[in-house]
Order: structure tokens, then sequence, then C-alpha cells
């Protein structure tokens, strides 16, 4: 994998964990 792959990743990851967390935890954003 080359770095931009890895980056691409974790800018996916952090996404989605946003994402989860607004929607399970609505009162914390």
């Amino acid at each position: 994998m080359s770095s931009d792959d890895i980056v691409a990743l974790l800018v996916a990851v952090i996404l989605v964990g946003y994402l989860v967390v607004a929607l399970l935890f609505p009162e914390n954003m």
C-alpha cells in the first residue's frame, strides 16, 4: 500500500466513526 492509500483509509475510518457517534449520541454534538 502507498502512503496515499493509508491516508485515504484513515480519513474514511475517521469520517465513519464521526458519523456513528453523531447518530448514536446526538446530544453530544
